[in-house]
Parts: C-alpha cells; sequence; structure tokens
C-alpha cells in the first residue's frame, strides 16, 4: 500500500518500485520459476499507465482476460482495445505466446503430463482467484500430455447455456485423444452443485459419441482446494 506522500506522484514505471521487488531483478536472482504470472506479463509490458504500476496494469490483465490461458487466446484487435494496450505492446505480448506455442509443439515430450487431478488443478491455479464463474479444458494427447487449456465459457453453469458443441470444437480441431473439465467458484467453496453434475453428465455422453475421453471434472476453489468429480462418482455413472 503507498503511502499518502508516496501515491501524490502517479508511479506507472516498473523501475519504480524498490530494486529488490523488482521482478526483473526477482529473475535474475531466483530464476524466471519463481516469478508469478503478473511479474512476468509485467516485464514484457515495461511500463504502466499514468497513475497505474505496470504489475497492477499486469493483474488487471489477467483478471479481465481469465487467466494467462485467456490472454494468450485473444486477437490483436482485442488486445489492442484494452485499456493500457497499445499495439507495440500487444505485439509483443502475442509473439512470447506464440513462441511458447510453438516450443511445445516442437518439443512434445516437455509438455505437462497429466497423472491425476492434483496435477490438473496446479496445473488451472490461477482460476481460484477468478471473480466470475469459468469453464475451461485442459486437452490432452493419447499420453495424457497438455496439448492447449482453452477457456471455453464463462458465467453460471447449467445445461441450458453450456453448449456442448463449443466446448468440445477445439478438442476436435486439435484431434485430442482426451479432456478434463474444469471450472472455478467464486465462493471458494469447491462442493459441487446439482447443476455441476448435471452438467457432467452431459459433457461425459457427449464425449462418447464424439470418441473423447472426458477424464474428469474438477471444481476449483480458494486457495488450493479443488473436488474431482470423478473421485466422487458424481457425473460419471
Amino acid at each position: 500500500m503507498l503511502s499518502p506522500e508516496a501515491s501524490k506522484t502517479p508511479e506507472y514505471l516498473l523501475d519504480s518500485v524498490d530494486k529488490n521487488d523488482l521482478p526483473r531483478e526477482r529473475l535474475r536472482h531466483l530464476g524466471p520459476a519463481a516469478l508469478k504470472n503478473e511479474e512476468l506479463i509485467a516485464i514484457i509490458l515495461r511500463t504502466g499507465l499514468h497513475g497505474e504500476h505496470v504489475l497492477h496494469l499486469a493483474e488487471r490483465l489477467l483478471k479481465e482476460c481469465g487467466g494467462l490461458a485467456g490472454l494468450a487466446r485473444l486477437p490483436f484487435s482485442e488486445l489492442t482495445n484494452i485499456k493500457g494496450l497499445g499495439d507495440a505492446k500487444a505485439t509483443e505480448l502475442q509473439a512470447v505466446f506464440e513462441l511458447g506455442r510453438r516450443l511445445l509443439a516442437a518439443s512434445p515430450e516437455e509438455r505437462p503430463m497429466i497423472k491425476s487431478p492434483a496435477d490438473a488443478a496446479n496445473l488451472l491455479s490461477e482460476m481460484s482467484v477468478l471473480e466470475q464463474e469459468t469453464m475451461r479444458t485442459i486437452l490432452l494427447d493419447t499420453k495424457n500430455r497438455v496439448l492447449a487449456m482453452p477457456t471455453v465459457y464463462r458465467g453460471s453453469l447449467h445445461t441450458t447455456v453450456v453448449r456442448v458443441t463449443e466446448l468440445f470444437r477445439e478438442a476436435v480441431r486439435q484431434n485430442c485423444a482426451g479432456l478434463i473439465i474444469a471450472h472455478n467458484h467464486p465462493s471458494g467453496d469447491p462442493t459441487p452443485s446439482p447443476e455441476d453434475v448435471a452438467v457432467t453428465g452431459e459433457i461425459v455422453k457427449a464425449g462418447k459419441i464424439l470418441d473423447i475421453d472426458v477424464l474428469d471434472h474438477l471444481v476449483i476453489g480458494a486457495g488450493a482446494k479443488f473436488v474431482s468429480l470423478k473421485e466422487r462418482g458424481l457425473g460419471f455413472g
């Protein structure tokens, strides 16, 4: 929290924070794996807005876009419409995300492998802080290695609004062997609702028709809390 004196001077440059707290300094001393997503984004953006520090801008971007995966999926035209992103910043973000995609494509053995519900929940940990209910899928190859993690829906989940064809569209396009569904509960309580169970049943049925194995449905709560509907036998009967 800035002091009243400090708040009188707009701080929007990455260099305006204490040197020891700079994401660049932390990366040099601790390595990139020690940094949060917003810190890595801040390094790419370099500067914020007048009155909005670059770290706050990075945090806002992730919240507004539904996390890192949502930000990575936005087309250039939508990125440039976000307050604080011009053509240059949008171009740099898209270049970084595209390099990441190409690296995964070039080195499939480096892709994360899902061996348990906890593995999947760890990959989606940022969903625990989303303020809006969001559904994502983890698309997997035949060895349960991650192909992609697209966001497929935002809003309260129930069978009348979740379109199964939209949920499987990217899975079919990538010819994936299986998928894991996940959505968050903004309340922080990961207890599955009757609607969650009903949606799961419909998705499992659709997966069988499309020959795509629906391996699990996770409900992400606050912190590290999550529930596996598969482990509880809900919607997978």
